[in-house]
């Protein structure tokens, strides 16, 4: 298979110290098999298109290349928020018109209420807190549009409130330099690896078949069917979803090759914090926050004290480099937390998310694939939007129109980024820009 990174982000190195669990006892895929519907990538797009599948009684088969969660799905931040597209409000309006963007905001509203009936459903304890979530200004023209984006957010009946610096401070949550914050009233945090391995088994507890070391090599026509070939086995199927977002292949399918682009996100995890040091630096709350910069950080006080703090990642993947991003990553968690410069970090991993050129997602049919289907693209927010795409897979796949919200937004056609293959010089070029836009 033709990737766009270096084998390093594709290999186990970079979750080696994640702070999530991973279950790998599921069976793989060592012979000829036969399903109706075939799913390749077991992260939350695939596992909730494969439990809203077999809950309506469809035969279906999750092929994983590690074990489910392995990829982005089970080393994020824990953020189940508002978010899946990179484009503004005003962007979607212009492009979808205004009753398809406030469409889509109704949603991502949607889709974190699917994963809160997913847990309570099927009894997954996710560690789940946080009312909403906290955008913090990094700088006085960042705070002075957090008005806008109040009014915004108030047209779409989502409740939010403006805290100035001195409530912040109040409020248990202080960071260095922030001029204010928008408390976003909707969402919450939850540990991502807990929440894919609940989804992984009340799929099969659906009726779901999940295999585990079972990559998808090579797909080839056979007459109305699709072989699959996985290092020790094949399995044919009627229909396909390819539900491996951040981690796709360029050739398979070969058209989604330009069509997507990875991006690194890093996370940090310190020891569990004491009553006194919280105190120390202020920040006693468990709201899960973000900053307001175009190249982010994203950062939540976890249910047994420890301090979870992510940032974009680096433009290469190997060991040194990774080395290096990590003490980036922890040169501005001291300069945000100063107080906690001395505490220890207790894990740090990297992972790839997933960009388009129109910075939205795309839920729909693979061209010059009969019976072939794709989700994917959801810019860094997919706990909430991969699950929700999931469950609108499983009604495209059945022939069915769903019965959530599925805006235009989620429809258009993926476009090819300029450069094919090279094309990840365009984030080289991006990242000095975005940084110093986030100066101004």
């Amino acid at each position: 298979m033709k990737r766009l990174w270096e084998p390093f982000a594709y290999s186990d190195g970079p979750r080696a110290d994640c702070a999530w669990a991973l279950d790998r006892d599921w069976p793989v895929l060592d012979s000829e098999a036969e399903t109706d519907i075939a799913i390749v990538g077991g992260g939350y797009t695939g596992l909730s298109a494969a439990l809203h599948l077999a809950g309506a009684g469809e035969q279906v088969m999750v092929l994983e290349a590690h074990a489910p969660g392995w990829g982005a799905s089970g080393r994020n931040g824990g953020f189940c928020c508002l978010g899946g597209a990179m484009a503004s409000d005003e962007t979607l309006t212009r492009r979808f018109g205004a009753d398809q963007a406030g469409l889509w905001v109704e949603a991502e509203k949607a889709a974190i209420h699917l994963v809160a009936g997913l847990l309570a459903q099927h009894g997954i304890d996710a560690k789940t807190h946080s009312h909403g979530e906290l955008v913090l200004a990094h700088s006085p023209r960042a705070w002075r549009g957090f008005a806008a984006d109040r009014s915004r957010y108030t047209r779409h009946g989502i409740e939010t409130e403006l805290l100035p610096s001195a409530a912040l401070a109040e409020r248990g949550l202080k960071a260095s330099s922030m001029q204010g914050g928008m408390h976003v009233k909707i969402g919450f945090g939850l540990d991502p690896g807990a929440y894919a391995i609940g989804l992984a088994r009340a799929a099969r507890a659906a009726g779901a078949d999940i295999r585990g070391q079972s990559e998808v090599r090579r797909i080839t026509r056979e007459g109305g069917t699709y072989r699959l070939t996985t290092p020790q086995g094949s399995l044919r199927a009627r229909r396909l979803l390819f539900a491996t977002n951040g981690y796709s292949a360029e050739d398979l399918p070969r058209w989604l090759a330009g069509r997507f682009m990875p991006l690194q996100s890093s996370v940090m995890v310190t020891r569990p914090l004491t009553e006194a040091e919280r105190a120390a630096q202020g920040w006693t709350s468990d709201l899960m926050a973000y900053d307001s910069r175009r190249l982010l950080h994203y950062f939540r006080l976890m249910p047994d004290g420890r301090f979870l703090f992510g940032m974009r990642g680096g433009l290469k993947a190997h060991p040194a480099r990774e080395a290096r991003v990590m003490a980036r990553m922890r040169a501005d968690f001291e300069a945000m937390f100063p107080a906690w410069a001395g505490v220890e970090t207790a894990h740090s991993w990297s992972g790839l998310v997933n960009l388009s050129r129109g910075q939205t997602p795309y839920l729909g049919p693979v061209p010059e694939m009969e019976n072939a289907w794709t989700a994917m693209a959801y810019h860094g927010n997919g706990v909430a939007m991969a699950s929700y795409s999931g469950a609108i897979m499983a009604d495209l796949i059945r022939g069915r129109a769903p019965d959530r919200p599925f805006p235009t937004v989620m429809q258009a056609p993926l476009a090819r980024f300029p450069l094919g293959r090279r094309r990840r010089v365009l984030l080289a070029a991006m990242t000095p820009l975005l940084a110093l836009g986030d100066r101004l």
